[in-house]
């Protein structure tokens, strides 16, 4: 019997902020995201009032996500970097890409918002995967 061991968790959870850092700065896709999304320059001032707990909390998130990937991990007996990548994929497709899809369809967003977003999970699950199956 295996069980889910918090560092490797701990871990993920950090490296989908990371990527999530990366991946929304403005010197990457941030520029584009905010424009797509809305988000006004005055708007992303007001939020760096409080980045401090909006980290915390996507972090905490970010935590849970492993934890249970861990999981899924587990019960599929995923245990090489092949399993993991097709695990990521298959949570991705189907627990991201599926929700996500609603910014489009009932929030008038643009495509181009969708693929900056789901791109962003389809990268940070695989990477958080790979942490999480390389690790048991």
């Amino acid at each position: 019997m295996y069980e889910v061991a918090l560092f490797p968790v701990l871990l993920a959870g950090l490296a989908s902020m990371v990527i999530g850092m990366v991946w929304y700065n403005p010197k990457v896709l941030g520029t584009s995201w905010a424009k797509l999304a809305g988000v006004s320059d005055e708007t992303m001032a007001k939020g760096k009032k409080t980045m401090p707990l909006m980290a915390a909390v996507g972090l905490f998130f970010a935590v849970v996500m492993a934890y249970v990937m861990a999981h899924f991990a587990l019960a599929w007996g995923v245990f090489d970097w092949i399993g993991a990548i097709e695990l990521a994929f298959w949570l991705w497709i189907g627990f991201v890409v599926p929700p996500l899809l609603g910014v489009v369809l009932w929030e008038g967003k643009s495509v181009k918002l969708y693929f900056i977003n789901i791109g962003y999970w389809f990268v940070a699950m695989i990477v958080m995967s790979l942490i999480l199956v390389m690790s048991l």
